[in-house]
């Protein structure tokens, strides 16, 4: 689970940079860095029900003493 959770995060911070250069090099229209965006939002959306579903099934537990 925690090798899930680090390949999303490293997904996410790779659609966040690919919209970054795609928002630098095309002039006249940013459909593709909405698409990468959108995508970045949805992987994110992901990340947090994977988190969700993983604390609430005991597979991910907290450090944090409680």
């Amino acid at each position: 689970m925690k090798v899930i959770i680090l390949l999303m995060l490293a997904a996410i911070i790779g659609s966040l940079l690919s919209a970054a250069l795609f928002l630098f090099r095309d002039r006249n229209g940013g459909e593709r860095t909405v698409r990468a965006l959108t995508l970045r939002i949805g992987l994110s959306v992901l990340l947090f029900v994977l988190l969700i579903v993983g604390f609430q099934s005991g597979l991910l537990q907290s450090r944090v003493p409680m």
